[in-house]
């Protein structure tokens, strides 16, 4: 079949000139689509085109071929083609990065079987999530939906001598030109203002992926630099989660610098009059405090909270920016946590919102239409009333679209990771199950969790010795590996993927009322277990613990997308359940000292503390350690002889909820529990030095004891099993 290349052209030429960009589906036979494709672009400018699928296929050699795991290299990149061969597979992540690539004028073809196909289509990419034995796939189904339902599609089958069609020259409006915007003008304005103005005042800019919020950055760092005096150079600082993050910020700052730079790289441009624009990775910067006069995060939401915090502490001018709707997750969930962080510490911050898009016009269909598809613009809704709340099992497959976004907007808001991919595996798993806590008709809280486990005994053996490892099956797996016991595997449970609520109802009990339903769920259905895996921070500690469920495992290594270690529990729901939760939460009990400090040295003094409370207690003091416990709290024994001792008072119950509560907490944990040297707790500001510091540790010693004797003064904190909800 033969395509008009020079209507295509015109078509895109027109589209440019509009603004927009548009989904071209090509159903049916892939290699007829491919044949009629290959005349098409011909005809069409195909600079910087992308072709996702084998490389041996492209039908265009000027298209560059894009591997799902590269697609994170092309954010903020520019293209004009974006060509889908989506019988090789549709990961929602690389697909939604990939159409944000598209100019003005950019057109997205996508070769798929027909729609009415979708929900049962075999996609490659499944394998890769475990979804590949779901007998029908709700996520296609609604994707194919929704692109029946929009009008701005342009459908065609080759293979049934039915081209796609291009639109009237007559349905364009006004000339659209890219280039800077309102909204960045004003950004650059402000930023610029933060790095002349008062310490302490640091600015958050927000905005949705395309609304050139990282171009703003790198034009008004570089506009700062250049009227600098010479001989008072200056430097400012960038950081974000990856160097490639920053590629856009810093190639906006060059075309800014013009012809007054002596020295160009990827990580730093050097002016003439010495000032500087220089990258610094996020722990680099926080560990080694370089001067600056500015220091601007890029991508915010993707750095751990804890990083965040300390360059706002670490600098008197800081610049945050990062993505609210965007494909590498979203950011809303970072403004919500991080504005309790801004308000206790700078509370004269300021926020800022770009909205108008420079690549695209504001009413380009494409943008909505892949918004829709991957519910990017999900927006949770704000209850008019916090009560009557009931709490129901729940199919997001089967819910509305108002629905659907608005449970998936509360997951958004709860998690700054939270992706397209995460919708897909939510609607497809079929072992998913929901729960959703409502005010009248508004959805107020959601808990998403999969049934894992259940492995035959040979399978859960060959699983705990590291010789197989199954897709899905996270807590089980990881629990019968890094435990030893093997029965971890074995036994079913229900692991709780998130659970969130709506910020106008949390602190009402609202996800303990959502997890009691799913543990009753669990009960009845025969499961062992209630169990999560999260980043381990002292809210979430306490939640679990209250709960009723163990503390089982702590990942060994920070985890990238939180920056924390990876906390996992279980809750039990019968007999051999509350049995294996015995089981390994005492044996990581009895690991805990030893691994402490060789693990986990760094580890925040209160989640020290936090931990330590929540772990079955050690045996009871022997008269040995007493008697050596009274020579230390009298000054007539050292600190080193008394460690031991120390230590095992650490884990008596009720004393580390009573060391949490004291100021010198944090140089208790460092030097008994986590092998810190006397020079390190001194330069960390916990004492005046080793003097002073065994004076401290004696005062406090002699007060757990007294409150820990026959004459207990404090409420007795101890492990109390695994009650019912």
């Amino acid at each position: 079949m033969h395509a008009d290349a020079d209507a295509w052209r015109t078509f895109q030429q027109r589209l440019a000139a509009q603004g927009e960009r548009r989904l071209v589906l090509l159903s049916g036979d892939r290699q007829v689509s491919l044949a009629w494709l290959a005349q098409c672009l011909a005809g069409l400018n195909t600079d910087g085109g992308i072709w996702f699928g084998p490389s041996a296929d492209r039908p265009a050699t000027s298209l560059t071929t894009v591997s799902q795991p590269e697609s994170r290299h092309w954010l903020g990149s520019e293209s004009s083609i974006l060509v889908w061969d989506g019988w090789h597979g549709n990961p929602p992540d690389a697909l939604a990065i990939l159409t944000g690539t598209l100019a003005a004028g950019g057109l997205w073809f996508w070769l798929m079987p027909d729609l009415a196909d979708w929900p049962w289509f075999a996609d490659p990419d499944y394998v890769r999530t475990g979804l590949e034995t779901a007998p029908v796939h709700p996520f296609a189904q609604r994707m194919a939906r929704c692109l029946a339902e929009d009008a701005s599609v342009i459908r065609g089958f080759p293979a049934r001598t039915e081209p796609p069609v291009v639109g009237e020259p007559g349905a364009f409006g006004s000339a659209f030109e890219a280039g800077i915007t309102v909204d960045q003008q004003r950004a650059i304005r402000t930023v610029e203002q933060v790095a002349r103005g008062r310490r302490r005042r640091p600015l958050v800019i927000t905005a949705d992926r395309g609304r050139g919020k990282s171009a703003a950055l790198g034009m008004a760092a570089m506009a700062y630099l250049q009227e600098t005096v010479p001989g008072s150079p200056k430097q400012i600082l960038v950081t974000a989660p990856t160097p490639a993050a920053v590629r856009t910020l810093f190639w906006h700052a060059r075309q800014q610098a013009g012809g007054t730079l002596t020295h160009v790289d990827d990580h730093k441009l050097t002016l003439g009059n010495g000032s500087c624009l220089r990258f610094e990775a996020v722990d680099q910067l926080v560990q080694k405090q370089p001067e600056a006069a500015l220091v601007l995060v890029d991508e915010a939401a993707a750095i751990p909270a804890p990083r965040l915090q300390a360059i706002l502490l670490g600098w008197p001018r800081v610049v945050f920016a990062s993505t609210v709707h965007g494909y590498e997750g979203a950011g809303r969930g970072f403004t919500l946590r991080f504005r309790q962080v801004l308000d206790r510490y700078t509370p004269q911050w300021r926020q800022l919102m770009l909205a108008e898009p420079i690549r695209w016009s504001p009413g380009d269909p494409l943008e909505a239409l892949v918004n829709r598809l991957f519910l990017l613009d999900a927006e949770a809704v704000v209850p008019a009333e916090v009560e009557p709340l009931t709490i129901a099992p729940w199919q997001p497959s089967a819910a509305t679209e108002a629905e659907l976004a608005a449970a998936f907007g509360l997951l958004v808001n709860a998690h700054y990771r939270t992706t397209p991919g995460d919708v897909r595996q939510w609607l497809d798993d079929p072992v998913a199950r929901t729960w959703v806590a409502r005010v009248k008709d508004t959805v107020v809280g959601v808990l998403w969790s999969t049934v894992e486990g259940g492995f035959d005994p040979s399978l859960a053996a060959e699983v705990m010795a590291g010789r197989r490892r199954l897709r899905g099956h996270l807590l089980p797996q990881s629990l019968a590996h890094h435990s030893g016991v093997a029965e971890a595997a074995s036994a079913r449970s229900l692991r709780v993927v998130r659970v969130a609520v709506s910020e106008h109802c949390r602190r009402q009990g609202v996800a303990m009322r959502l997890i009691t339903a799913a543990r009753q769920w669990a009960r009845d259905e025969g499961l062992d277990a209630v169990g999560a895996s999260f980043g381990a921070s002292s809210d979430l500690l306490a939640f679990w613990r209250h709960a009723g469920a163990g503390l089982l495992r702590l990942g060994l290594t920070r985890e990238a997308s939180s920056g924390e270690y990876a906390a996992q529990v279980m809750a039990p729901t019968s007999p051999a359940g509350k049995a294996l939760v015995k089981q390994i939460s005492t044996r990581f009990a009895d690991s805990w000292q030893t691994l402490l400090p060789v693990c986990w040295p760094d580890l925040a003094p209160e989640l020290v503390v936090a931990i330590t409370a929540w772990l079955p207690p050690a045996e009871p003091l022997e008269a040995a350690d007493k008697r050596e416990l009274a020579a230390f709290c009298q000054g007539h024994r050292g600190f080193e002889l008394s460690l031991l001792a120390l230590q095992r008072l650490s884990r008596q119950p009720g004393v580390a909820s009573q060391l949490a509560v004291d100021p010198a907490c944090p140089l208790w944990c460092r030097l008994v529990l986590q092998g810190w040297r006397w020079p390190q707790v001194q330069a960390a500001g916990d004492c005046e030095g080793r003097r002073h510091g065994e004076g401290v540790l004696r005062r406090l010693a002699s007060a757990v004891m007294a409150c820990n004797g026959d004459g207990d003064q404090t409420p007795d904190i101890r492990h109390r099993g695994f009650p019912d909800l």
